[in-house]
């Protein structure tokens, strides 16, 4: 059986390059490809060779292959259904870590059956709600907190999204872009302009990858509030004020990262039940909303470099496969 797959060969230039499939051995499952996300900020970095030489090893994903900074096959979103494998996954339709494919073989493990009531497209939400989870995770908001978010791109507005269910907890979302007011307040959230945005924050989390709204959050925090870092920035370096009232403040500042569960779930949850939660918290129609229109498999080396372009983190481009 063959298979064509999504290849980064050059900066900014992709391709679809064709490869044989093993069958499945055991403990391994074959999936054909339903539909795919694709991840604005990490891909986007992936496709212009930005992955700095430090972190090839962490920016592995998965079930990857080649290596940075080209060719490399690279994604993380993968929506698809079971063709052959174990008897209880067969059928099911299961979100994987696996980049763009038509279909591939992963560790069954790695195959986390998505719940009936999550369309395939809301589904490739489930890498940008599994990092929203660790990020709250991380941040730990507590009932009543008045909670910051800097960066309506997708990943800010899964955050919203879920503290908008916490009780007590007022949300605020901030961006530059004044059209994604309404979408914040359909998500239980405020919204504000950077230049709206009032002090006195016990919770900020930062998500727009931009070094301008981390400074943001820094000089908006409340006294001894925690700063959650969630952008990554590749190989640009980032300069903060840390002097002045920094440390009178005694602000904390930290990062958040999915590639492992949050110190405070460590060991209480593997990656496989953090996924699984993430799949389950997409059961919300609202969410589509977050989704842009779907892009043929078949034409995604194209428009893959238009996709991405600019410094725009929201919506999800969609990729849907087949006829």
């Amino acid at each position: 059986m063959k298979a064509r797959a999504l290849w980064s060969v050059a900066p900014g230039v992709a391709e679809l390059r064709e490869e044989a499939l093993a069958p499945p051995g055991s403990g391994e499952a074959l999936v054909r490809m339903l539909a795919s996300g694709v991840s604005r900020g990490t891909e986007r970095l992936v496709l212009g060779g930005r992955v700095p030489e430090s972190q090839w090893a962490a920016m592995r994903a998965p079930l990857m292959a080649g290596a940075f900074p080209f060719p490399v096959k690279y994604g993380y979103a993968a929506v698809g259904v079971v063709e052959d494998g174990p008897a209880a996954l067969l059928g099911q339709r299961v979100f994987c870590l696996h980049p763009h494919q038509e279909r591939f073989v992963a560790p069954a493990a790695m195959c986390i059956p998505v719940p009936d009531g999550v369309p395939n497209l809301r589904a490739v939400l489930a890498a940008n709600m599994e990092t929203a989870l660790n990020i709250l995770w991380d941040a730990r908001p507590v009932l009543g907190e008045r909670v910051l978010v800097i960066g309506a791109g997708v990943v800010g507005l899964l955050v919203a999204a879920l503290l908008g269910r916490i009780p007590g907890v007022e949300a605020v979302l901030c961006d530059t872009d004044p059209a994604r007011a309404g979408l914040a307040a359909s998500l239980g959230a405020g919204f504000a302009a950077p230049e709206a945005v009032a002090e006195g924050w016990e919770l900020v989390i930062h998500a727009s990858g931009n070094p301008a709204g981390l400074r943001l959050g820094l000089e908006r925090a409340a006294f001894e509030a925690r700063i959650v870092e969630a952008s990554w920035y590749g190989d640009r370096p980032v300069s903060l004020p840390l002097g002045e009232a920094f440390h009178a403040r005694r602000l904390s500042l930290v990062s958040s990262q999915v590639g492992q569960v949050a110190p405070a779930m460590r060991g209480r949850r593997t990656h496989a039940e953090r996924l699984a939660l993430a799949l389950a918290l997409l059961e919300d129609a609202r969410l589509d909303a977050l989704l842009a229109p779907p892009v043929r498999f078949d034409d995604l080396p194209e428009a893959l470099p238009g996709l991405l372009e600019g410094e725009a983190i929201w919506p999800c481009p969609t990729i849907l496969y087949g006829e």
